[in-house]
């Protein structure tokens, strides 16, 4: 169980940085064919959660603890 927790962090880490290099390129380079619209996602991620009001809130508090 303890090697399934590991990989699973391990695999949740690998994503997070590849959205993080997809944002940063986007934002240095623009548009990267690669990439796609990593950019566009994420603010529309968090216009989304923010016209939720409250439950976007509780969301992104819960998926932020769940990425620690």
């Amino acid at each position: 169980m303890d090697k399934l927790a590991a990989i699973v962090g391990q695999l949740t880490s690998l994503i997070v940085s590849l959205i993080v290099l997809g944002v940063a390129a986007g934002v240095v380079f623009g548009d990267v064919p690669f990439v796609g619209s990593v950019l566009d996602n994420a603010l529309g991620l968090v216009t989304t959660l923010g016209d939720a009001g409250l439950v976007g809130l509780l969301v992104a508090g819960y998926l932020f603890n769940a990425a620690d």
